[in-house]
């Protein structure tokens, strides 16, 4: 049924027809949505901690969002092209881009607003989905867009429509969430623009800094999948060193001298909000501005009391938003991307950067190169503090064979394999036969057990998971979904390579109280220490199928995954179904009959 904003205030006399009329249009209970009509926002440079007379920066996000009747309408087209060269004038060999472009158009919409993504796939072999990585999608699951989860891939030739209500605010990304994708250029950023916690002058947008390989991610990916011919002699499942770092798509190529640096303008005497997003495949960095330090006000898409830092650490996945004041002499300054010496990540450039220019400055690289910032260890600081409070029972909190996930590198010599299990089971998904199809059949107990499903079935409690990694790896942890509390972890290790380590597993005796329950730090990606433990919990409040991950590309192409299935119950009263049909349809003709090639990952 096609509904229309006129239709939609057609109903505001009746308040049963209201909730027929929100059912119709977003599959979410009426109290969760604010019925006051557009508003004109108060958001202005002296206060930015308003959004208009009826929300603003204390606005508990999750219950009450605008209603702005505006739909942002976007399309996405996916292109391949061999042999493409990049921002930095290197040559890569398999590039799959969004709209001709790396990385991809910006999505950009004001809280509240609907957002429609059509996706065109004109990608030769290749399905794919495109995930909105941290939106929440309440009630929404079947546009979370992963692949074997909550729909079959699109396929070559066709095209999906995806539909969302922006319930939050702030710096996102998408990509696509086939296999290991997303490595070919197939992301962009997200940006939803709403209250900060503190005051700035001009929003610079967003700055996706990754990593970049000249190798077709597919087949660096079968190399890293195979323990016989690692990239570093003697520790299977190893990965290249990255070809180089990009800011927004570009740098100077290391090797040739060719390409150029980003460059990004401040105003002298402003502040400048910038959207701080990683996207990258294995490297994650401390970024560092010459002369000056950040204030955060985000991490992810969660508002956090300002707190200012000369430097920051940024996994794979992570957003930051933080405010810079140019507060400096006119000149030209070094925005430098470092590495841990922890195995979270390496490049062939060693010191890959772009220029931050004040406006008036000479077009010049600048002269001062800054400081090597202290090793973050691989680790996330847990001390920022939401502005929107959640409670969780952290005391209560009771380690068990139910909540509790172990993970470790597994060696399968007969299959000449790399794994990275979860509970000594890689996943793996069946691109025709989505998590969501099973419930939409009601057959959801014949789902293999390779699919890692997790079940929890309750409404409305705080659902807490243990994570423990038997391995040197420290890992991007990712739920779609949901923010995660993150009650505690343990502390990152100097050196986590050295051949004496061994699992610290977390100790209820010990650990448990030191757990944080009272509105700990939160946020949709975090970080599992190596040899370590980390523990988060999620209210169970969006029913869906929701994947957890780890987000390092080759791993979790290796089966580092699980799926949480809320609420089974509740999964087809709170949205249609139905979405998924088409595609799928679409796809069990493509694949695998016509299809050159077949699933050889986890498929996510």
């Amino acid at each position: 049924m096609a509904i229309t904003v006129n239709s939609l205030l057609s109903c505001s006399l009746v308040w049963g027809l209201i909730q027929s009329c929100y059912a119709l249009v977003t599959h979410s209970s009426p109290r969760e949505l604010d019925l006051q009509p557009r508003q004109a926002t108060c958001n202005t440079a002296t206060n930015r901690q308003c959004w208009t007379s009826t929300f603003n920066i204390n606005t508990d996000y999750e219950t009450s969002w605008p209603n702005t009747g505006v739909t942002r309408t976007y399309t996405l087209t996916l292109t391949e092209i061999d042999n493409w060269v990049a921002g930095d004038g290197s040559v890569k060999v398999k590039a799959m881009l969004v709209n001709g472009q790396f990385p991809g158009p910006t999505l950009t919409a004001n809280w509240g607003d609907r957002i429609n993504i059509t996706v065109v796939n004109n990608l030769r072999t290749n399905g794919t989905s495109i995930h909105y990585h941290g939106i929440r999608q309440l009630n929404t699951n079947t546009q979370d867009g992963s692949s074997g989860i909550t729909e079959c891939p699109v396929p070559p030739g066709g095209s999906r429509k995806y539909s969302f209500i922006a319930t939050q605010y702030g710096t996102a990304w998408y990509h696509s969430h086939y296999s290991a994708q997303y490595g070919n250029g197939v992301v962009g950023p997200i940006v939803i623009s709403g209250p900060a916690s503190s005051n700035y002058d001009v929003d610079l947008g967003p700055l996706m800094v990754t990593d970049w390989y000249n190798g077709a991610v597919n087949q660096i990916a079968a190399r890293v999948n195979n323990p016989n011919n690692p990239y570093i002699p003697g520790f299977p499942g190893s990965p290249p060193n990255s070809d180089n770092v990009l800011f927004n798509g570009k740098n100077r190529n290391p090797a040739t001298g060719g390409g150029s640096y980003a460059k990004l303008t401040l105003t002298p005497g402003s502040k400048h909000l910038l959207r701080l997003i990683n996207p990258s495949v294995h490297n994650s960095f401390t970024l560092t501005l010459v002369g000056h330090s950040f204030t955060i006000v985000a991490t992810d898409l969660v508002p956090v009391q300002p707190v200012t830092v000369t430097n920051l650490y940024i996994g794979i996945g992570q957003r930051y938003d933080v405010i810079i004041t140019a507060n400096q002499p006119v000149a030209n300054y070094w925005f430098n991307a470092s590495f841990s010496a922890g195995p979270c990540g390496i490049s062939n450039n060693p010191r890959p950067a772009a220029i931050f220019s004040y406006s008036g400055a000479p077009n010049a690289n600048p002269t001062a190169a800054g400081t090597v910032p202290p090793d973050s260890l691989c680790a996330d600081k847990l001390t920022y503090v939401p502005i929107v409070t959640r409670t969780a029972p952290a005391s209560s909190y009771t380690p068990a064979a139910g909540n509790t996930l172990n993970t470790n590198i597994q060696i399968n010599n007969a299959l000449v394999r790399v794994f990275w299990p979860v509970n000594n089971s890689p996943m793996s998904v069946s691109w025709n036969d989505p998590t969501l199809e099973y419930v939409k059949n009601g057959n959801t107990g014949a789902m293999p057990a390779a699919r890692n499903v997790v079940s929890v079935p309750t409404a409305n409690v705080w659902a807490f998971f243990l994570i423990q990694n038997n391995s040197s790896i420290p890992h991007p942890i990712h739920l779609h979904g949901h923010d995660i509390l993150i009650a505690g972890a343990s502390p990152p290790l100097a050196n986590p390579i050295n051949p004496a380590n061994r699992l610290r597993a977390y100790n209820p005796a010990t650990d448990g109280p030191n757990l944080k329950g009272n509105n700990p730090t939160r946020r949709d990606t975090t970080m599992l220490p190596a040899w370590g433990w980390l523990v988060v919990a999620f209210r169970t409040n969006n029913p869906g199928a929701w994947l957890f991950h780890c987000h390092i590309a080759w791993h979790v192409s290796q089966g580092f995954s699980v799926q949480f299935l809320e609420q089974l119950t509740a999964i087809p009263t709170a949205m249609s179904l139905n979405d998924i049909t088409p595609n799928c349809a679409a796809w069990d003709a493509y694949y695998p009959a016509n299809d050159p090639f077949t699933q050889d990952d986890s498929g996510i």
